[in-house]
């Protein structure tokens, strides 16, 4: 029996990326494990995450400041433990604030800011990129239904984020013909795309009726929403890493990439996760 060949290339060294997805794996487990070790991890991650982000855009020429990025990343992230959204949002409306204001006396009280509204601009995105879609990861802990406490959610959200990416993956390299996209992401399909929703659904149907106790349709929205957001993540980061002309974030993860390589999906799919989590509260 004939097996079916790849139509594309993997692109990456399997055995480390594998290896490092597997600590990677271990790192969340342990996480859950602990019950207080999500909020830690999460705030890790964007604060690495942001100044990887940082250095590139500083290497390209922008001017922003880290202190500001990092600390206001952490900001958003710690206050949404026992404020919600609502430290969330005064979290990242300060944030922004101060760098608007930093930016505007980055050389001083009597030299004029050159590209202001440009760095401004970016350093609003990386805030809304990375910390604000990051914290609605964190938040899934806080979630609570009946019975299930919030690893339940968690685990539901990085099922279906694992599923989502290797039936993209793997539905791209073996059937991949028509680029959804191909002056932003040449290598992402629409077969690939199909396969990221159909896994995506069948995983987020099982753990939303098996973990959550709630009905199955909230398992389809969660599957094709998180799906539709990871694929726009990826697309958002080969665009901006296009603009600076770069291949990965860095190296920081062998195998994947940066810290953004890995990330870049999974920031906008935490915030759709929680928003239709909490559809759940109401059924």
């Amino acid at each position: 029996m004939a097996h079916p060949k790849p139509k594309n290339s993997a692109g990456r060294n399997l055995t480390q990326a594998i290896t490092v997805g597997v600590l990677l794996g271990a790192l969340v487990i342990g996480a859950l494990i602990t019950t207080w070790g999500w909020y830690p991890l999460v705030a890790a991650a964007m604060g690495l995450a942001v100044y990887e982000v940082w250095r590139r855009l500083y290497e390209a020429g922008y001017v922003l400041s880290l202190v500001v990025l990092v600390v206001g990343s952490q900001v958003m992230v710690w206050l949404s433990w026992p404020f919600g959204t609502t430290g969330l949002v005064a979290g990242y409306a300060t944030s922004v604030l101060l760098l608007m204001i930093t930016r505007l006396f980055h050389h001083g009280r009597s030299s004029p800011p050159h590209n202001y509204v440009r760095d401004t601009a970016v350093g609003c995105f990386i805030l809304t990129w990375i910390p604000l879609f990051g914290s609605f990861a964190a938040m899934l802990s806080r979630m609570e239904r009946d019975n299930v406490d919030g690893w339940a959610f968690i685990v539901t959200f990085m099922l279906c984020v694992v599923a989502s990416d290797v039936g993209g993956y793997a539905f791209g390299v073996f059937f991949g013909t028509h680029s959804m996209a191909p002056a932003v992401s040449p290598k992402k399909s629409w077969e690939g795309f199909g396969g990221s929703v159909v896994t995506s659904v069948a995983v987020g149907i099982a753990c939303v009726t098996l973990l959550l106790h709630a009905p199955f349709w909230i398992g389809i929205l969660l599957g094709v929403g998180l799906a539709i957001c990871a694929t726009l993540g990826d697309l958002v980061e080969s665009q901006f890493k296009r603009d600076l002309g770069i291949k990965d974030m860095s190296h920081m993860l062998p195998g994947h990439g940066g810290l953004m390589d890995r990330l870049d999906g999974m920031l906008p799919a935490a915030m759709i996760t929680w928003v239709v989590l909490n559809m759940i509260s109401g059924v």
